[in-house]
């Protein structure tokens, strides 16, 4: 289920950057290199809205699978790559120190 979902994040998302760069912009049409121009000329003055509703579509569909994602991999069934419980380091044997002599002032 979670394969299935993950592919269908990806092309959603490749989608959704496609759909963005193909919408005619108010300024530096950059849109119009890749073909939105062509798009206008074909749905007229309703092109616009429909860009806008294939975007909000994707965007929905992005927005659906990402919480679905979340939901299924924080689920306790999930695996974990960290143990459960850590165990406590052994106890070294600990030898007595030997007090170092101070070093002799120098005059």
């Amino acid at each position: 289920m979670t394969t299935i979902l993950i592919g269908l994040h990806i092309i959603v998302s490749i989608a959704l950057i496609v759909i963005v760069l193909l919408q005619m912009g108010k300024g530096a049409q950059a849109g119009a290199s890749f073909g939105a121009g062509a798009q206008q000329a074909m749905f007229g003055s309703t092109g616009g809205n429909s860009m806008s509703k294939i975007t909000a579509a994707a965007a929905i569909i992005f927005m659906l699978t990402s919480l679905s994602l979340a939901y299924f991999y924080s689920s306790p069934s999930s695996q974990s790559i960290m143990p459960s419980s850590v165990a406590a380091p052994a106890a070294q044997p600990t030898s007595p120190v030997a007090p170092t002599p101070a070093a002799p002032e120098q005059k």
